[in-house]
């Protein structure tokens, strides 16, 4: 696995510290980006936040998902979450170390007391002491929050500088791309109101003993979920129930369990589980097995194929605004492109870390991961490979069939209504639920002519 450093440089450690008004809590940012262009520390917001308690835990959890390995659980290393201002919410963001949980923190305008939330991306401070004083905050004291550095901090150019370097995975920079595009196909299947999602998610194993092992579904029943051996219709797939633990920090403020999920066909498949809370919303998105991180799952690579799609990203690019709800017709509408074009230029910008998807809204949101995300896009193994195989001359096409040279071996891509199959082992394996193979990848890629030196021979 390919891994870079990331040094995140903040001003000083985010710290919970007494006030005039109460508690403070700073926390810290580093380098990102905001209308202005790049910044060295942001500043997205400095007021109150109408539940203290409830946001410090939901923060907590998020940070919590940060620093665990679900598979195969190694030391706690973790990335700093993301925080995101749309102008009207704070959202802040994290992913597990093993790549199969995403979590989301979305505070909302009436979540929030005081001036506009700004616009921008940054990653946040958050440190082993501030974790430990937010666990012992107690009671709904007023809560002054400050996400980036003081006024004087922001004006002033000189002083000390606390840098953090945390290792960053290819692999982990995929994921966000993959969970947006595996989220833009969910549907709502399931709403608990508060004491029925109380009891279910207590009722969860809490660590990855046999209960928890292997692909669970559920169904809704009446105002609750049951357990059932079979993907029915409308079941919803749970896996690795011990992932959700983390929605334990906040389930005593809960108002409501919201459950997405794609229709169920049978295989196992990613699931997102919302806990509805006074002024946010906590979502944790699971991969389709705690062994199969996001990054694996091909969601992206179709986007990624072509020319257009790279030429269509880039004009939408320009008409983003850090806006927390982005609608597609109204991008359309703007660049003169189809929404399906618009659709598959998000995607591509996802995959650049520069759009999510809020399943709440039903609509992506924008956002600028503060990473070198084209790092992602050049080290994705399939999408190498299939630029190699088109660059190389290995595709001859033949009507709806395409002929594949790797290696030593020759495979049949065929095409029907859009969509195609081959003949390689990755396709029996997973008959294109992972994305397609590098075969059918190479072959989309000479079809649409991508701009791959060999071409077709």
């Amino acid at each position: 696995m390919t891994r870079s450093v990331l040094a995140l440089a903040y001003s000083r450690p985010s710290a919970l510290e007494p006030s005039q008004a109460g508690q403070l809590l700073g926390l810290e940012t580093a380098g990102g980006l905001t209308p202005r262009g790049a910044e060295p520390h942001p500043r997205f917001f400095d007021g109150f936040l109408a539940s203290p308690q409830i946001a410090s835990r939901g923060l907590l959890a998020v940070a919590d998902v940060a620093a665990t390995r679900y598979y195969q659980p190694a030391a706690r290393a973790s990335l700093d979450p993301v925080v995101t201002g749309n102008g009207d919410r704070l959202r802040f963001e994290s992913f597990s170390g093993c790549c199969g949980v995403y979590a989301r923190l979305d505070v909302l305008e009436e979540g929030l007391e005081g001036t506009r939330t700004g616009h921008g991306t940054t990653n946040v401070d958050v440190n082993n002491p501030l974790r430990e004083a937010l666990s012992r905050m107690a009671g709904d004291d007023p809560l002054h929050l400050r996400v980036g550095p003081q006024e004087m901090a922001v004006t002033t150019t000189s002083g000390s500088v606390v840098e953090k370097k945390v290792p960053l995975p290819d692999r982990w920079l995929r994921g966000f791309a993959e969970a947006q595009v595996a989220s833009a196909a969910f549907d709502l299947r399931a709403e608990l109101p508060a004491a029925e999602a109380v009891r279910f998610l207590r009722s969860l194993p809490r660590s990855s003993g046999h209960a928890s092992r292997g692909v669970q579904w559920m169904v809704p029943a009446g105002r609750t979920l049951r357990p059932t051996t079979r993907p029915v219709s409308g079941a919803v797939c749970l896996p690795g129930p011990q992932r959700l633990v983390t929605l334990q920090r906040v389930l005593r403020h809960a108002t409501a369990l919201r459950v997405y999920g794609p229709v169920a066909d049978g295989a196992a498949g990613a699931s997102a589980w919302e806990v509805v809370l006074p002024g946010m919303r906590l979502t944790l998105t699971l991969s389709p097995d705690v062994s199969r991180g996001f990054s694996g799952e091909g969601g992206v690579l179709e986007a990624l194929a072509t020319d257009e799609a790279a030429a269509d990203a880039e004009l939408i690019s320009v008409l983003l605004a850090w806006e927390p709800r982005i609608e597609p017709a109204d991008l359309a509408e703007q660049s003169g492109l189809a929404v399906g074009r618009v659709r598959a230029a998000l995607t591509r910008l996802g995959t650049a870390g520069r759009v999510g998807y809020d399943l709440a809204d039903a609509a992506y949101f924008h956002r600028e991961l503060p990473y070198d995300a084209d790092r992602a896009e050049r080290h994705n193994p399939r999408l190498v490979a299939a630029r190699q195989l088109a660059r190389e001359g290995a595709v001859v096409l033949d009507g709806d069939l395409a002929a594949v040279s790797s290696g030593d071996r020759r495979y049949q891509v065929r095409e029907k209504s859009g969509a195609l199959s081959c003949t390689c082992q990755w396709w029996a394996d997973y008959r294109g639920r992972r994305g397609p193979c590098k075969h059918a990848l190479a072959v989309r890629m000479v079809r649409r002519g991508a701009a791959v030196s060999g071409g077709t021979r």
